[in-house]
This record gives structure tokens, C-alpha cells and sequence, in this order.
């Protein structure tokens, strides 16, 4: 998959990356809230978050692109617009600052994921939901539970909850037709052959 397409404002994309060799980019559960930490102060000012699954080796996120930088409890950025330069620097500055503190903690040396990040644009409606679905199985998918809806670190729990999310959780839920429906899309198998030439092989 080409991974140098440049990220445009307003448009969206499955992102996603795998540790360096397929070994693992966390390590504990402190790894996970950490990630998403740092998520918030890099990526949440340049982007809307969809969907996201944070697998043992790998990770996915559906996010759509500001048009302008916006301000966050973690940062004072001016109000500007974006260009596709500062939008790769954010994902660059922060998959390298975890990097760099899971190299520092766990005493290890040398790349942590494999190469940069991968970006796919979404182009359509069917790609969307689909989308959202298969991030969503990922850890059933590969065997790390037996329901994906019982596993911690994906976005999937925050849909149906009524807590307060930084996800575009409402935006998203009418794409679906709203909760129920989003549900029980679902409980369905989603059809990943429409767009199997879209997704990276991820095994893990």
C-alpha cells in the first residue's frame, strides 16, 4: 500500500501501523492509555476521531482531517490552517514520542513500528461503515477475545455508553442510522471483501 499520500484537510482515513517485525508496540495496560494520551495532545488538534482499535503489534484509526488547528486542554495552538506538511509532522511527532518512551521504559533500542505510518483516504459511504465494523472485530479477529465487544481498547463500548467521549460518536451514529442500527451492523459479518484491496495485511 503507498503510505506517502499526503493527509488533506476535511477528508477522511483508516491510519494505521505495526510494531517494527510485528513485535509488540505495547507492552502493558499502561502502554494503551498512554498511546491515546499522547493521541490527544499530537493528533486531536488536527483531526476528528471515528473509530480506533489498539491491538498488541498494530493499530487502526478512522479520523477525518480539520481544516483548521484547534485548541486543546493539552495545547494552546493558534487557530490556523492546516496544510498536509503540519498534518504528517503531528503523526510523525507523535508516534515518535511514544517511541521513544517505550524505549526509554522497557530499555530497548531501535525502531519501535516498521515504517511510517500507513493512510488510506475513505471515499465513499460503504467504505466508511465497513470500516468502522472491521476495526472494530480486529481483536476478535485475531483471537485476542472471543466477543470484540468486551475488548478495552477500541472505541466500540464508547458508541453505546452515554459518557462523554472525545470520539464524533454522534456524527458517526447517524452514518449508521443511529444506535440500534449501529448495533446491529455489527452483529452481522461485515463484508471486508468489498474492501479487502483497501486494507493492509495486518496479520498479527
Amino acid at each position: 500500500m503507498q503510505t506517502s499520500t499526503p493527509l488533506e484537510p476535511s477528508k477522511y482515513y483508516h491510519i494505521y501501523s505495526r510494531g517494527n517485525n510485528r513485535e509488540n508496540i505495547f507492552f502493558e495496560e499502561r502502554n494503551y492509555h498512554y498511546f491515546l494520551r499522547l493521541y490527544t495532545k499530537y493528533i486531536e488538534p488536527v483531526a476528528e476521531m471515528f473509530a480506533y482499535c489498539l491491538m498488541r503489534n498494530h493499530f487502526h484509526f478512522l479520523i477525518k482531517i480539520r481544516t483548521h488547528r484547534v485548541e486543546t486542554a493539552q495545547t494552546a495552538a493558534v487557530l490556523a490552517v492546516l496544510t498536509p506538511k503540519d498534518i504528517s509532522r503531528q503523526f510523525d511527532n507523535f508516534l515518535n514520542s511514544y517511541a521513544k518512551s517505550i524505549n526509554k521504559a522497557y530499555h530497548r533500542t531501535g525502531a519501535l513500528f516498521q515504517r511510517r505510518f500507513g493512510r488510506i483516504e475513505v471515499t465513499s459511504d460503504r467504505y466508511f461503515l465497513t470500516l468502522i465494523h472491521y476495526i472494530h472485530f480486529n481483536p476478535q479477529k485475531h483471537g485476542f477475545v472471543e466477543d470484540f465487544r468486551t475488548y478495552p481498547y477500541s472505541s466500540y463500548s464508547a458508541f453505546l455508553s452515554p459518557q462523554p467521549t472525545r470520539l464524533k460518536r454522534e456524527e458517526a451514529l447517524l452514518w449508521f442510522g443511529g444506535a440500534q442500527q449501529f448495533a446491529r451492523f455489527h452483529q452481522e459479518l461485515a463484508d471486508e471483501k468489498s474492501i479487502h484491496h483497501l486494507l493492509e495485511d495486518d496479520e498479527s
